[in-house]
């Protein structure tokens, strides 16, 4: 059985198509910088290695450049679109809909985008994956993989806002959080490797969008992004937590529509408002040229990963692990180290030469004498939708 993995994020698209249930990789690649002249495309076989770097200004022209690219005659890897049996989607906000894999119908598509105004750098791009998706592969099952759903093990005192009770209990306005694949994924990573019946871990997905999880025995307890994914940690174009107030004086001191606030603060702000770039590799690149602007954010994100750490560790009544995941939390040797700084209270160590690595692998960088295990785990969320998929249609 052949199942392609689509996991669209605000601004990239990672895929891979596997041979199930042996798991075995039969291509992969991503396309980063979506919505950029500069855009890249890569793809890669066990035979070819293909790297474009071009402007691919929205997902649907992505998913067609990669469509083209699986039937290609020379480096393709399919002969016609029915070898594919399932499509795996990476979908962001399930709301109260969706607390487990699904398949994709008409009514599913329809309460999907229904959430887009919840999650919208991430539901309209997951849908429109979904629809072209049906159209390349008409005969292949669609199935969505929600976000939300690892996180439906947080208790109500800590998935509830203190706002009147009608709006959770008749309106579902609670936190949700988001990533739940990918914490998921490495979580279970980390449960192995410490071979104990009893963990506590907080996983850091850092990359356009970022969050932070606290895990207890397997299940998360609370997680940084809420009711969207817009709060919480800095990321590439959205805030993070904010005083609500803002949004009131900006629509009452400078007239900003509702519309525009949202805008701001999910397409503006974050790392692209405090600099002018949302990519992290070319803010790191100005930093380290002087730019005094771009050395301030950096200062500032991991300043707002280490209050996170701080307040999480209290809740788990202490730590075994933390993991630094996603492309951000994979491959910035700085940003580790930046947030891993002057927190040996907590017994947390880095090791600096050890540190110095983008692995492939699940790899250890904390000192020897480090209470709390540091760890960089290389997410693979394509991986956990495929298997999940396919469990779905198993019975």
């Amino acid at each position: 059985m052949q199942v392609l993995v689509l996991n669209s994020g605000s601004s990239s698209l990672k895929f891979q198509l596997f041979y199930m249930p042996e798991a075995t990789i039969l291509c992969s690649g991503i396309i980063e910088r979506i919505g950029l002249d500069d855009a890249i495309f890569s793809f890669k076989t066990d035979k070819d290695s293909i790297k474009v770097v071009q402007a691919i200004p929205n997902h649907k022209i992505g998913l067609e450049i990669l469509s083209k690219q699986l039937l290609n005659n020379e480096t393709g890897i399919i002969k016609s679109t029915d070898d594919i049996n399932i499509v795996g989607h990476r979908v962001v906000h399930g709301g109260k809909h969706f607390t487990d894999t699904t398949e994709v119908t008409p009514t599913v598509k329809d309460k999907i985008k229904t959430l887009s105004s919840l999650a919208p750098l991430h539901n309209p791009a997951n849908l429109e994956g979904i629809e072209v998706a049906e159209a390349i592969f008409p005969n292949a099952k669609q199935v969505a993989v929600f976000d939300t759903a690892f996180h439906q093990s947080i208790p109500e005192y800590a998935y509830k806002y203190a706002i009147p009770n009608k709006f959770s209990d008749e309106h579902n306005i609670r936190l949700y959080g988001f990533h739940g694949t990918s914490h998921k994924y490495v979580s279970e990573k980390t449960i192995e490797f410490l071979g104990k019946g009893h963990s506590k871990i907080i996983t850091i997905h850092l990359g356009n969008g970022c969050s932070m999880t606290a895990i207890k025995d397997g299940k998360s307890i609370d997680h940084s992004l809420g009711f969207s994914p817009v709060n919480g940690l800095i990321m590439g174009t959205r805030s993070g937590d904010i005083d609500q107030s803002i949004i009131f004086h900006l629509a009452d001191k400078f007239g900003y529509s509702l519309s525009e606030i949202n805008t701001l603060l999910q397409k503006k702000s974050g790392m692209l408002g405090l600099t002018g770039f949302s990519d992290l590799r070319d803010i790191q690149a100005e930093a380290e040229k002087g730019n005094k602007s771009c050395q301030l954010a950096l200062q500032m994100n991991a300043y707002r990963i280490k209050k996170y750490i701080g307040s999480y560790a209290a809740i788990l009544n202490g730590l075994d692990a933390i993991v630094f995941t996603a492309g951000i939390g994979e491959n910035s040797i700085d940003m580790r180290q930046r947030v891993c700084e002057d927190l040996d209270y907590l017994g947390i160590n880095l090791d600096i030469e050890k540190n110095k690595v983008r692995p492939d692998k699940l790899t250890v960088i904390n000192k020897e004498n480090s209470k709390v295990k540091i760890l960089v785990i290389p997410t693979n969320e394509e991986l956990e939708i495929a298997k999940q998929s396919v469990k779905l249609f198993e019975n």
